[in-house]
């Protein structure tokens, strides 16, 4: 398994009581051809589930074959962005058949886990798997990617936007607002110059120390919120010295606001 380097693993405050039924799968488990048992705790919500070589945004816990945690992902402020083909053979196995919404607990034989490679649990291990959202490689463009679409929103200063997904909360940054956000950026022949979804967490920063495109659009947003932005030039980067120029397209979620 090579997980990002994320603060979860092996942490001594990542403590959570093994289950119960660690060591043998309960009979109603289901087990798949390559080994791996898996009960579904929870069913998903829709028919949204990954695709190889995706993004999900995943919490789990682990534990080795003593009961020992080496992962748990909700002692973390937020759960993380994991690319699909970077996780264990058995992660990804569980993650490609689940739906967005769904819980399993998943018991890997050491084949589909770390494989005995140093510094990793040995053995079998155990997780507990909840998909929480999914999206495409940060490297692949949206279709849309060359100019706004006709059911883009259009403002007055030439920015233009789409809502991806809906937000749960109820205030609004302003200027001078730290906020945590994701995001992926295009130029419009499709090529990607920045993703925070490689780095698995959200990036900290002030609202007015971005693009003024930025400082517009997501004073428009809620927490939870993703929207797509067609930056005209003259409020991306208007030319700074290593910088993409032209109009350019991001994907924004607003993770946080944070004071």
């Amino acid at each position: 398994m090579t997980l990002r380097p994320i603060p979860v693993l092996l942490s001594a405050l990542c403590l959570q009581a093994a289950p119960p039924d660690l060591v043998v799968p309960p009979a109603d488990a289901l087990r798949t051809p390559s080994g791996v048992t898996y009960r579904v705790i929870q069913a998903g919500k829709g028919d949204a589930r990954p695709a190889p070589g995706g993004v999900v945004r995943v919490h789990f816990t682990g534990w080795g074959a003593d009961g020992a945690v080496f992962a748990n992902t909700r002692a973390l402020d937020e759960a993380p962005y994991l690319g699909l083909d970077r996780l264990m053979p058995g992660m990804r196995e569980m993650l490609l058949a689940m739906a967005v919404g769904e819980q399993r607990r998943v018991w890997l034989p050491e084949a589909q886990a770390f494989g005995g490679a140093k510094g990793r649990p040995a053995g079998a291990v155990v997780m507990d798997l909840e998909l929480l959202d999914t999206m495409p490689p940060p490297a692949q463009a949206p279709a849309e990617v060359a100019a706004p679409p006709a059911d883009a929103t259009v403002l007055r200063s030439g920015l233009a936007f789409k809502v991806l997904r809906p937000g749960t909360g109820k205030a609004h940054p302003v200027p001078a607002s730290w906020v945590s956000v994701h995001y992926t950026g295009w130029t419009t022949d499709g090529k990607m110059f920045d993703s925070s979804l490689t780095k698995g967490v959200s990036v900290p920063l002030q609202l007015k120390g971005t693009i003024p495109g930025w400082v517009e659009g997501l004073q428009l947003m809620v927490e939870g919120e993703r929207r797509r932005f067609w930056i005209p030039e003259k409020l991306a980067y208007r030319g700074a010295r290593g910088m993409p120029p032209g109009m350019l397209v991001f994907d924004v979620e607003l993770v946080r606001i944070s004071q």
